[in-house]
């Protein structure tokens, strides 16, 4: 039984774990009006009949805080780039020069700053929401434990033990929803 606790606390903090890899992946996609080559991934491209992300067929390169260069190691990627990152609205016109492509980033208004701030807590209340039902299938393994011979004191103590790490990951979420609108909200 003892082995079937651990594994379960185990499996708990490592599913929230992976909750919080995701919610930072997420963030670091919501640009804070910085440009960074994160802000392309998952765009694709065609190339050789297959579809590559942009970082495998060009080099990305920041120029300053609001220029972002890609060279393509094939000029005919030239405007197969550009209509990639035109289809995905990520909010920016490529400049193609016939040798690059530059994506400047226009400043951010008040305004837009907010709505990356709520679209970034949206993504925190989406962490904090998976983070939540695995402690909830996490407490239902542990009371079908119980049914099955587990004394309850034992069951209770690792109800509280999956609780604390519960309230670990959701301040971990807290963190980083802070750090991100600190970092959105500073001009």
């Amino acid at each position: 039984m003892q082995e079937d606790l651990d594994f379960i606390i185990e499996e708990t903090e490592e599913s929230m774990r992976k909750g919080i890899n995701h919610l930072e992946s997420e963030l670091i996609k919501i640009r804070a009006g910085k440009v960074s080559p994160t802000m392309l991934d998952g765009i694709t491209v065609i190339y050789y009949d297959a579809p590559t992300p942009i970082s495998q067929v060009a080099n990305l390169q920041v120029q300053d805080a609001r220029t972002l260069t890609i060279t393509p190691w094939e000029k005919k990627m030239l405007a197969q780039i550009e209509r990639a990152i035109m289809g995905a609205n990520i909010g920016v016109t490529p400049q193609n020069d016939g040798i690059q492509i530059r994506l400047f980033m226009p400043p951010l208004t008040e305004e837009r700053r907010r709505e990356l701030v709520k679209r970034a807590n949206g993504e925190g209340e989406q962490a904090k929401i998976a983070i939540r039902n695995i402690r909830r299938d996490s407490i239902e393994q542990i009371k079908k434990l119980q049914k099955d011979g587990l004394s309850e004191d034992i069951a209770k103590g690792s109800e509280k033990e999956v609780q604390d790490i519960t309230d670990k990951y959701i301040a971990l979420v807290e963190k980083h929803l802070a750090a991100k609108e600190k970092e959105m909200m500073t001009i």
